[in-house]
């Protein structure tokens, strides 16, 4: 089931049973220009790249069950696709065959402020959800840091973590219900305004984190919770990872306090983000970075919190501790860890982008050993991520005198290693980012044979003809 020659074309005949499902003007056909935008996400390099045979915009759950049930009529492929900003291939056609945009699916259908929850369409653009409420008395918890381009469609698919996880936990922990189409074309409904539910499987926990291979998201129901009303952050500089990471835990099991976010950064992943905005905080000095969140009901006990935090820091090897407690100041510390990925993206177009997970406690360990991997080929690896929570981003930049034969062959040795010693740390090869085509032929270095197999089983009963997003996370 893994032959693309079992699917079929999309013809001009099909082409227009598309247009007359969704109405001529939301249907791209037989127009490389146009489809080319569909044709990747945001992983660097044409090799992950395929284009569509035509893209289709639904505006609803019963046009998206039409186009389903045609698709597995024809023997067609279909890729769900939300604003393309994902990391791992998952939204790229690999067997052509349509894409599904979700770009018109954008409405916040209900704000319900008595339950504390909100049901939103699969496009609407994560940022927005917060905006819409922020004047309620509540926010949504679990966004990722792409939180202005993604959307919460492919939030859920990929299961998003972000920079609160430590204290807000993943998307997974703030969806309550689910309007689905299944692989073969049915709508079904998941879930509801229930805080708790055992009503049969738990088939929420199974769609958030899918990667779009199950069924195709259509509404989606969202836990809330009350708006914090103060935040401030901190920014502490450290001699090196080790030391910046040793204290991690600590800050949660000694002093005793969960912040909203702990991230790291590495002296080359800030001084790229810092080149790349012209920026000027004191990084030269630093190894690493932590960037601590501290918030609260109150003004009075976030700040005794972070000064709780800041002394703990200085006494445990912080060279020095910043203290951001304004919109602005806090807006500047920010975009530098936001921008780390633009930043080498624009540095380099030949890099590789992992995602690595393991133990929190094992995080300094597995810095320490990306740097040793970064000399011993020759590599410059920034490292940044969610230090709490284990989940480590790094970009492995190619030098610019390499050929292209020879950095892949350099890539691959890196990547080996890498997700070798993940599997030693028990950890995984993505936290937030997803397998996807990418990753896959790489996910038998931290899961069992059996375990995939299991996976195979549960895909196999829902998507028989292996129509919806065939060819990611594993191959049948």
């Amino acid at each position: 089931m893994t032959d693309d020659k079992k699917y079929n074309p999309v013809t001009p005949k099909i082409a227009d049973q598309l247009k007359g499902i969704v109405g001529a003007k939301y249907v791209i056909f037989d127009d490389a220009e146009k489809l080319e935008p569909y044709s990747h996400d945001e992983i660097s390099g044409r090799e992950y790249a395929h284009m569509p045979e035509v893209v289709v915009r639904p505006e609803n759950a019963a046009e998206v069950a039409a186009i389903m049930k045609l698709a597995n009529r024809e023997m067609i492929p279909v890729t769900p696709r939300g604003a393309g900003s994902g990391l791992s291939g998952g939204a790229v056609p690999i067997y052509g065959g349509i894409v599904l945009a979700i770009d018109r699916m954008n409405k916040i259908i209900e704000l319900d402020r008595e339950n504390m929850m909100i049901v939103v369409e699969p496009g609407v653009i994560t940022s927005e959800i917060n905006e819409y409420i922020k004047d309620c008395g509540l926010f949504y918890a679990g966004y990722p840091m792409s939180l202005e381009t993604c959307y919460i469609g492919g939030n859920v698919a990929e299961n998003a973590g972000g920079a609160k996880a430590i204290k807000y936990g993943v998307t997974s922990r703030y969806v309550l219900g689910l309007e689905v189409v299944t692989p073969t074309g049915e709508i079904v409904q998941l879930g509801g305004k229930l805080i708790k539910d055992v009503s049969g499987y738990n088939m929420i926990g199974l769609m958030v984190g899918s990667e779009g291979t199950l069924g195709f998201f259509t509404k989606i129901t969202l836990k809330l919770l009350p708006s914090t009303k103060a935040e401030v952050d901190l920014l502490c500089l450290f001699k090196n990872s080790e030391e910046a990471m040793s204290i991690v835990s600590k800050i949660m099991t000694t002093v005793g306090i969960v912040p909203a976010s702990i991230e790291f950064m590495n002296n080359c992943a800030v001084k790229g983000a810092c080149d790349y905005l012209n920026e000027t905080i004191p990084y030269k000095q630093a190894g690493a970075m932590l960037l601590i969140t501290i918030d609260g009901a109150e003004e009075q006990q976030v700040e005794r919190d972070y000064e709780a935090i800041g002394e703990f820091c200085l006494d445990n090897g912080a060279i020095e501790v910043y203290i951001a407690d304004n919109t602005t100041t806090s807006e500047r510390i920010w975009n530098i860890r936001r921008n780390m990925a633009e930043a080498f993206n624009a540095f380099s177009s030949r890099q590789g982008a992992e995602d690595i997970v393991v133990p929190p406690a094992s995080v300094g360990t597995m810095v320490a050993l990306m740097g040793e991997i970064a000399e011993k080929f020759d590599v410059m690896i920034p490292a940044y991520g969610h230090a709490a929570d284990g989940n480590i981003h790094t970009r492995i930049i190619s030098r610019p005198e390499w050929s292209d034969e020879k950095w892949r062959q350099i890539l691959n040795g890196i990547q080996s290693e890498l997700y070798q010693l993940t599997a030693e740390l028990g950890g995984r090869i993505s936290g937030e980012h997803g397998i996807g085509h990418k990753r896959k032929n790489s996910l038998p270095y931290v899961v069992s044979e059996n375990y995939i197999d299991m996976l195979r089983t549960i895909k196999r009963a829902m998507d028989p003809n292996n129509i919806l997003n065939p060819g990611k996370i594993f191959d049948l």
